[in-house]
């Protein structure tokens, strides 16, 4: 019987952590970050300001959250990106792609990876989550110099981040203000441009 209420008890926690990320993220998309306060969350969410502490944590925990329920999402298209069949550079394109949907779909989501909460739990927490992404960019950087397609001087892990940089700094156009700014629907060739002058630079000397 303890048992069962113990279960029972641990079912309605994780419940109400749920809501209490769902309401989080409905605030996110709909005003951004600066919206999203632990008050305006604990009002949607129907439950205490404690509660929020209680079940997520302070304000950047539930941005670390929220960030990691649209990362899991977005995993499921990257991971199906890495995992085609065709060349490492095929994959990492497609990777490359399903990167951009995202980033432009979900522009407040993307920001908060891009540019996480400046504290030391938010700012780890969304760079494992990073890492783990540029570990399968990695492998397949290796994969290309293995087969003799890349440039077999490259630094695999220094060129995924760089990869990862630079697509972040072109998406980042599209929240700027001044006429730097690059609407998300004017993007694409941008990003075509840039995959294509990296790409190259990936290429095995001939």
């Amino acid at each position: 019987m303890a048992a069962n209420e113990t279960s029972r008890t641990a079912r309605r926690a994780a419940a109400t952590r749920q809501s209490i990320i769902e309401a989080a993220e409905a605030i996110l998309v709909a005003g951004g970050p600066t919206a999203l306060t632990l008050e305006a969350v604990a009002e949607r969410a129907d439950v205490a300001v404690q509660t929020v502490y209680n079940r997520v944590g302070g304000r950047s925990a539930v941005l670390v959250a929220v960030a990691e329920r649209a990362f899991r999402e977005n995993r499921e298209y990257m991971d199906a990106a890495y995992a085609t069949p065709g060349t490492p550079r095929e994959r990492i394109l497609l990777a490359a792609d399903a990167y951009a949907r995202f980033a432009l779909e979900r522009p407040h989501h993307f920001r908060l990876l891009a540019e996480p909460p400046a504290d030391a739990g938010s700012l780890k927490g969304i760079a494992d989550l990073v890492d783990e992404q540029n570990a399968k960019l990695t492998a397949a950087l290796r994969d290309g110099i293995a087969d003799g397609s890349f440039n077999a001087d490259l630094d695999p892990r220094a060129a995924a981040y760089a990869l990862w940089a630079a697509m972040n700094g072109i998406l980042a156009l599209s929240w700027r203000a001044d006429r730097l700014h690059v609407d998300p629907q004017d993007m694409g060739p941008v990003l075509d441009t840039i995959l294509t002058v990296i790409t190259r630079g990936l290429d095995a000397r001939t």
